[in-house]
């Protein structure tokens, strides 16, 4: 999956949010959005998979623990559609990650290693960013 971009040496605090938006690519298979520490620490992996590794209109969740993968969720809640705009806003606390996606859909995800702030974002794959805001 190609990295579209890397955000690093922020400090983004728990109970603060991250707003993404952009345009799913026409043909999208898959994109990720990950929130964490660095690249092999993640709080959230949030990967979309449209037509991705044998499944489809699947949203898969994880998080990483040096370079180690954690168990995946799955959910079949898919409101995304290729070729157009979507917004995804992630918050987390101690405990949990709220994600709240397109038709005010909402997800949620452990907060497994209970991070209390993030300095690393990135987003890959088939997904155009417009714009992201820290808040």
């Amino acid at each position: 999956m190609d990295v579209k971009l890397v955000v690093s040496q922020v400090k983004i605090k728990a109970g603060e949010y991250i707003k993404v938006n952009g345009t799913v690519m026409p043909g999208a298979k898959s994109f990720a959005v990950n929130l964490g520490q660095n690249a092999s620490d993640l709080i959230l992996h949030f990967n979309p998979r449209f037509h991705s590794h044998g499944e489809t209109k699947t949203i898969v969740m994880n998080s990483m623990a040096c370079g180690e993968w954690g168990e995946e969720m799955r959910e079949s809640l898919f409101p995304f559609q290729q070729g157009e705009e979507t917004t995804i806003c992630i918050f987390f606390d101690k405990n949990e990650l709220k994600m709240k996606l397109p038709g005010d859909q909402t997800l949620s995800f452990p907060n497994r290693r209970g991070q209390e702030s993030a300095g690393f974002l990135s987003v890959n794959g088939d997904f155009r960013i417009r714009s992201i805001e820290f808040d």
